[in-house]
């Protein structure tokens, strides 16, 4: 039973599934009936269903065949009305083909006519596209267009500026296009060639500025404030912003700082021939100048192209060069007047760059050095000076034959005399020409030591410790040894010596004059702690000494010379009865040169007259004992005996006032009484008396009265042959070999 339930249920789902399909069927379209056909082949009931499939057909076959029987009649009648109809069809088509005809053959230029508006219409919408394109792309053409035009006038800054607009704003719009894309790629180019045009310009400017850094330089030491005016510093600062913009800023610094130092050296290299004029240290100090105004105008109106520690790196390298080179340079230079320029120059370089804030005390420091070269130079210049004022003096007191030549001689040098202010014209004074030139000419040095320290920033103290270390130096060397050279010169002669004498005894008082001069023009007095002193009285008694030594030796050169006229015969018997004529011109020269030491200091001309007497006795004296006169007579000695007492006559009439009573005929002491012994053969009393204090002969050596024996005797062999066969004769030589023998004894008992 449960089994049949079971049947029946599934038959009944068949019934319902076959009814669904059917609908399905009858309702879908039929190129989609596939897979309903299939899913009645995938069951198993296939055969029921086109059962009732074709039930369904016939059922639907008579439904139409109903309509159909309802219709006929009605069918009919539209076909017979539809027959009509086709003959006033086949009329209106006639008449609507003719009436096309017509209208084709009528409407031909219209339908040009609007063919030629549509092809009116396409180009207008065309333009009007492209119009719409072209304003977008002109902002874009109209900008690179201004960017050429930028970069041709060379204004490489507005031009970068253009050049980001154009990248940033404009070109974004109109990328689709293929000349945007062009420009596209070209801004990478054209950012490198403003790049490099703008370097270009920088490199036209540091060549440009190298060029005239002398005349920047220039402008500077002559006005200072405004010589930066003279250069066009636009380059630098475009090229900054541009590489600035560019993100290159580093790169840029790096380089003009590079190339700036390269330019720095070249300045700082000085010419080789500097010093051989002027306007080569001016030409080297414009150049320094002219750079060093350029860099601190930079370090001022940019910022960080160069720094404070960049510009002090640099002027402390330039500060040791150019010392370096003034030192070596100036060295060579030996015209005071171009060493005194240099220093004037030197304080406008260090002045002028010290408006700018660089540090210049060592550029004073030096100046310094170079002042004792300066020193030096006017010592050598003024060595000649004095030399040509010596060597063309006439060594002759001055003559004036009138008031106004008198106080012309007085205004140049500081001379009073009360008693030669009251003797009439003409007169003289008692110095000559060289004094009051000499004595200006140390005031032209002081005057000249005074200019090399203005404007060094040196206290009053300084000054005139610089100007008397120098004038000492002019004293003691350059004077001394100019005064020196004429005294010591071969061909001097005894007038010109005393006149040398003269005139440095008058220099010598002039130095307290000098003293107040430096003190005037320096308004540091003398009492002044530390103040140097002038050594000119020391300088002036030297010179005045040696003028001394040289006329005692020259006197003794000339008693000399007369000496070697002097022609005696050692072997006469004869007794004179007059002086030698050699010795009486002597003593005629003695006079007249004495005569000449009048207006030399006392003690001087008493010296020199005390020493040629000495000299002269000693002369005569070694003549008296030289061993080539191995014999002399009794004869001969009386002879030179009145040459003597001529000598002692000269001494006697006081050639030169001051000495005391016989003080000067005491020079011929020795030779007076040697003499007196042998003439008054008084041997008894200087053996006697021999060794007293006051003894007659206390003047005669032993030595010498036994040599001049020796010569008397020899003399007494030779000339007595047959001496022998006379008994005084005989007495007499037996009298001279006792003296002898008492002599020797005298002789070597003082020995022992």
């Amino acid at each position: 039973m449960e089994r049949g339930k079971m049947a029946e249920a599934e038959s009944l789902e068949t019934a319902a599934e076959h009814e669904r399909i059917l609908r399905e069927i009858e309702s879908t379209d039929t190129a989609c009936i596939g897979p309903t056909l299939r899913s009645v082949y995938d069951g198993e009931e296939h055969g029921r269903f086109m059962e009732k499939l074709e039930t369904r057909i016939r059922n639907h076959d008579r439904e139409i065949e109903k309509m159909c029987n309802f219709h006929y009649q009605g069918f009919v009648d539209s076909i017979t009305e539809l027959l009509k109809v086709r003959g006033e069809a086949q009329k209106l088509k006639n008449q609507v083909t003719d009436t096309n005809r017509k209208l084709q053959h009528e409407g031909k230029e219209l339908v040009i006519a609007m063919e030629e508006l549509k092809q009116c219409r396409l180009q207008q919408r065309n333009i009007s596209a492209t119009v719409d394109k072209l304003m977008l792309c002109l902002p874009v053409l109209e900008m690179y267009s201004k960017l050429r035009d930028q970069m041709k006038t060379k204004r490489h800054y507005p031009a970068l500026k253009t050049l980001e607009h154009l990248e940033h704003t404009y070109l974004p719009q109109v990328s689709h296009y293929r000349f945007c894309k062009v420009m596209v790629d070209n801004i990478p180019k054209l950012r490198e060639e403003i790049k490099d045009v703008s370097m270009s310009d920088l490199k036209d400017f540091l060549e440009s500025i190298r060029k005239h850094s002398d005349k920047i330089g220039e402008t500077a030491m002559k006005q200072v404030p405004g010589a930066q005016d003279l250069v066009d510093f636009s380059p630098v600062y475009r090229c900054l912003h541009i590489y600035s913009v560019l993100g290159a800023r580093e790169t840029f610094e790096n380089y003009y700082r590079k190339q700036r130092r390269k330019q720095a050296r070249l300045v700082l290299q000085p010419p080789s021939n500097m010093h051989e004029t002027l306007d080569g240290y001016r030409k080297y100090f414009n150049q320094i100048v002219g750079f060093f105004v350029v860099e601190d105008h930079i370090l001022h109106t940019t910022q960080g192209l160069v720094n404070r520690a960049y510009i002090d790196e640099l002027w402390e390298m330039a500060l040791s060069k150019t010392i370096a080179a003034l030192r070596t340079h100036s060295s060579y230079c030996s015209d005071p007047n171009l060493v005194l320029d240099l220093k004037n120059l030197i304080v406008l370089f260090a002045d002028t760059l010290q408006v700018y804030g660089f540090p210049v005390n060592q550029l004073f420091d030096m100046l310094l050095e170079i002042r004792d070269q300066y020193s030096e130079t006017l010592l050598k210049k003024w060595a000649g000076i004095f030399r040509n004022i010596l060597d063309s003096d006439n060594y002759s007191p001055i003559p004036v034959i009138s008031e106004e030549m008198y106080k012309k001689v007085v205004g140049q040098f500081p001379f009073q005399d009360t008693e030669l202010e009251k003797q009439p014209f003409p007169k003289k004074f008692p110095f000559s020409e060289f004094v009051p030139k000499v004595y200006n000419q140390i005031k032209e040095f002081i005057y000249a030591c005074l200019k090399f320290s203005e404007d060094l920033h040196l206290s009053s103290t300084e000054v005139d410790d610089m100007i008397r270390k120098s004038t000492n130096l002019l004293l003691t060397r350059t004077l001394s040894n100019s005064l020196q050279n004429v005294i010591k010169r071969k061909n001097i002669g005894l007038t010109e010596l005393v006149q040398i004498i003269i005139n440095t005894t008058h220099l010598e008082k002039s130095c307290k004059y000098l003293e107040e001069f430096i003190t005037n023009i320096t308004n540091v007095l003398p009492e002044t702690v530390h103040t140097t002193k002038l050594y000119g009285t020391t300088t002036f008694k030297d010179a005045r000494h040696a003028a001394e030594e040289e006329i005692y030796t020259n006197l003794n050169q000339k008693i000399d010379q007369f000496l070697q006229l002097a022609d005696y015969d050692w072997m006469t018997g004869d007794l004179g009865n007059k002086a030698s004529d050699y010795l009486v011109d002597l003593i005629a020269f003695l006079r007249s040169t004495f005569a000449v030491f009048t207006h030399l200091p006392g003690k001087v001309a008493q010296t020199a007259c005390m020493s040629a007497c000495k000299h002269l006795a000693t002369s005569l004296m070694q003549l008296l004992l030289e061993a080539e006169v191995r014999q002399l007579t009794l004869g001969a000695l009386q002879q030179f005996n009145l040459d003597v007492r001529e000598c002692e006559q000269f001494a006697r009439s006081g050639p030169v006032p001051g000495f005391q009573e016989d003080t000067l005929q005491l020079a011929f002491i020795d030779l007076r009484q040697l003499l007196d012994l042998f003439i008054q053969w008084d041997w008894s009393t200087y053996l006697a008396d021999y060794g007293q204090p006051n003894c007659k002969y206390l003047r005669v050596n032993p030595v010498t009265a036994l040599t001049l024996l020796e010569k008397m005797k020899d003399t007494s062999r030779k000339n007595n042959m047959f001496a022998q066969f006379r008994k005084n004769e005989r007495d007499k030589q037996k009298l001279i070999d006792t003296v002898a023998k008492q002599l020797r004894g005298l002789i070597s008992s003082h020995h022992s």
